[in-house]
């Protein structure tokens, strides 16, 4: 197999997608299965997805083009071989974490991204409710160190397509626990139900694509507990199913605060690389200050997983 013959993993998965949203609609809808179904919310993230899949297919050349710019660079040349594909697994995972941290924690970033957390609602359509911009935020280039190391661009979207397709099976609540081993190394419903959640103890926790390891060993796991329950959203609720309003509200927002600011192009720099909730005045509202601000109001909280002392 030649590095241009990698099929495209979710173009093929798509049926899979749809047949499992159906099952899943039908399981909560007739009582087998847990969960909630909001008409209105779940075309939107359906819209979402369309719109995704269509900036992407159209982006795609160019920022592969990009990745390609630095493969005469490399250090060595991996084969595509099944080593090679699961040491390229294995890395894209360790990166997509580190790009779903940050993704979370600068505005830049978090504008595209808050488009997959402004649901209400956590079922398998919350996977295909993506964002119609995300290429452009820059974040792509954390793909430059493994091409240097000698995975191929091919490989790597190869492996980036496993690593998607794993994380939509993670959004339902019709699963409540996989077995204690799984839930020790891989990302589950469990686990990402956790990371959607506006729970103050929840919030920027559990950002792993596919193996969980990575939060426990950089200290961002929070396990689910059933003394409290998620509350899925966004801490400033989108409040519209408008999928125009759900892409680019963020957006917005962020030029809005930045105009407020007049000519200084420090105040603006400071809002997109701080984290949400950051102010030049220091009146902040980040996820820190609402996670004491908990800890405040229910002392006998502090130092619990999550939360703060």
């Amino acid at each position: 197999m030649e590095f241009h013959d990698f099929p495209p993993v979710t173009t093929y998965a798509a049926p899979f997608f749809v047949l499992s949203v159906a099952l899943e609609w039908w399981g909560v809808k007739t009582g087998r299965f847990h969960g909630r179904y909001e008409t209105k919310d779940a075309l939107t993230s359906l819209a979402m997805g369309i719109g995704n899949v269509v900036v992407n297919t159209l982006t795609a050349t160019l920022f592969l083009w990009l990745l390609m710019f630095a493969w005469p660079y490399r250090l060595v040349t991996l084969p595509f071989t099944w080593w090679s594909f699961l040491t390229c697994f294995v890395l894209y995972d360790f990166i997509y974490y580190w790009k779903h941290r940050f993704a979370h924690r600068a505005r830049w970033w978090w504008m595209e991204h808050v488009t997959h957390h402004s649901s209400e609602h956590y079922n398998l359509t919350t996977a295909l409710r993506q964002p119609w911009f995300g290429p452009f935020t820059g974040l792509y280039i954390l793909g430059l160190p493994m091409v240097i190391l000698g995975f191929h661009p091919y490989l790597i979207g190869f492996a980036a397509g496993w690593n998607l397709l794993y994380q939509f099976w993670i959004h339902t609540e019709a699963i409540n626990r996989m077995p204690k081993w799984f839930e020790a190394v891989m990302n589950t419903p469990s686990h990402h139900r956790v990371h959607h959640a506006t729970n103050p103890r929840y919030l920027d926790t559990n950002y792993a694509g596919v193996f969980i390891i990575w939060d426990k060993m950089f200290g961002t796991f929070v396990p689910e507990l059933d003394a409290d329950k998620p509350v899925y959203g966004i801490v400033k609720p989108v409040a519209s199913y408008n999928p125009f309003t759900v892409a680019f509200h963020e957006f917005f927002a962020l030029m809005r605060d930045c105009a407020s600011d007049g000519l200084r192009p420090d105040k603006w720099f400071g809002r997109m690389v701080n984290a949400p909730g950051w102010s030049p005045d220091g009146q902040h509202n980040r996820s820190v200050e609402l996670k004491r601000a908990y800890v405040d109001a229910h002392p006998d909280q502090s130092g619990h997983p999550g939360l703060p002392k």
